[in-house]
């Protein structure tokens, strides 16, 4: 059979098959996330049915599904509010590094793994998954809530933060010199800096190239700017993820609202896309072995994300259950991580850190939304509104 032929059965299988897993998970109130994952562990590495043809086209669908859900978050917000929420959240961003790096910087030193391998797995439990965190939000109707900014600027401050941490982490690995990795780190910050400084000061510009009123035109003009710039920063060490929403922040007005409109089916796909690749990379057979310590790290780390959001959100005035909605989005690990550990495992450094980074990725991604979940349920809200009452009966007393 002509190999274009299998892709196109192997995708449409897979694609008819997440519809009907996405209308159960809708049937049943969660979201969907854990359903593709588990399709891509079925058919992928080590699963039942190893799908090979079709495995390029997931892998680029899964970056422009990154690209196209951290694009339409940044076309939610303007450059000033982005600069107000990173200001407000510096502290929250301080305490996210150490509450989330630390646990898996010492897990590694504890396993014997050395300090490259502790700067790579304190990388691997400090960032949230800005992809599935952008999904969660959306399904669950949390994009215009209070604390969503706070949420979102601590997602911000981390994949920034990447482009510190990753052009030091693969100096490191290579063991290049201090003065190659300074000039390195250098480049990325300079074009962060630079995609910020056009989208604060040139916004209105941009947005005049493209046209509200023509909806073809305005789907190739922002998909192919965001793509681009994307590129570009992916290519000076710079997330992808970071490009893509810059260039979310510098479209506004009517323009930002169209645009919104017309890529949000294609952000779908691609996003359903990512979840399913991010499945299908995994070998099953490999996580065993690392499940406990995944399963131990994964818990703590947890709760040091929720214990980051439940602050952050307390600090910007934000309710307590706000604070929880806030700490639990913020759970899930994802595409961050399997890069770092795939750059550490790649220049030979410790190879059981591939297993328990993916392990470790799963339990969160799995878990994640359905902790989103809970502020949301009735026996939540009713212990919240009965520690109130307890506390104002206090204060009265």
């Amino acid at each position: 059979m002509h190999e274009t032929t299998v892709i196109l059965i192997e995708v449409g299988a897979l694609l008819l098959g997440m519809s009907l897993l996405g209308r159960l998970a809708l049937r049943i109130g969660i979201s969907p996330i854990p359903f593709y994952l588990l399709v891509g562990l079925l058919f992928g590495n080590g699963g039942f049915i190893p799908l090979d043809a079709s495995a390029d086209f997931f892998e680029v669908g899964s970056e422009i599904g990154v690209i196209l859900l951290l694009a339409l978050l940044g076309l939610e917000y303007t450059a000033q509010e982005l600069l107000s929420n990173l200001k407000q959240s510096r502290v929250a961003g301080l305490l996210d590094a150490v509450f989330n790096a630390l646990p898996g910087a010492v897990l590694a030193l504890v396993l014997g793994w050395g300090p490259v391998a502790a700067v790579a797995l304190a990388g691997v439990t400090w960032v949230s998954s800005s992809g599935v965190v952008a999904k969660m939000l959306r399904d669950l109707g949390r994009l215009s809530n209070r604390e969503t900014p706070i949420v979102l600027a601590i997602l911000v401050i981390e994949d920034l933060a990447m482009a510190f941490y990753l052009p030091i982490l693969a100096a490191l690995v290579v063991g290049v010199s201090l003065v190659q990795g300074a000039v390195t780190v250098a480049i990325a910050v300079g074009v962060v800096a630079a995609i910020l400084f056009v989208a604060l000061r040139y916004g209105r510009f941009i947005s005049r190239i493209f046209t509200a009123e023509h909806p073809e035109p305005l789907l190739l003009g922002v998909l192919g700017l965001t793509m681009l710039v994307a590129g570009v920063a992916a290519e000076v060490n710079v997330s992808s993820a970071v490009g893509a929403f810059l260039v979310g922040i510098a479209v506004s007005g009517k323009v930002a609202h169209q645009a919104s409109q017309v890529l949000t089916p294609l952000r779908d796909l691609f996003a359903a896309v990512f979840f399913v690749f991010f499945g299908l990379a995994t070998d099953a057979s490999e996580l065993v072995s690392m499940l406990v310590p995944a399963a131990l790290l994964a818990i703590l780390t947890m709760a040091t994300k929720v214990a980051t959001g439940y602050l952050a959100a307390r600090r910007g005035g934000i309710g307590i259950p706000g604070r929880w909605r806030a700490g639990l989005s913020l759970t899930p690990r994802g595409e961050f991580s399997i890069v770092i550990a795939g750059l550490a495992v790649s220049a030979g450094i410790e190879p059981r850190l591939a297993p328990l980074a993916t392990g470790y990725v799963l339990i969160t991604v799995v878990v994640g939304p359905f902790l989103a979940r809970i502020p949301d349920t009735r026996w939540f809200k009713q212990r919240v509104r009965s520690r109130q009452a307890a506390v104002t009966s206090r204060s009265r007393g």
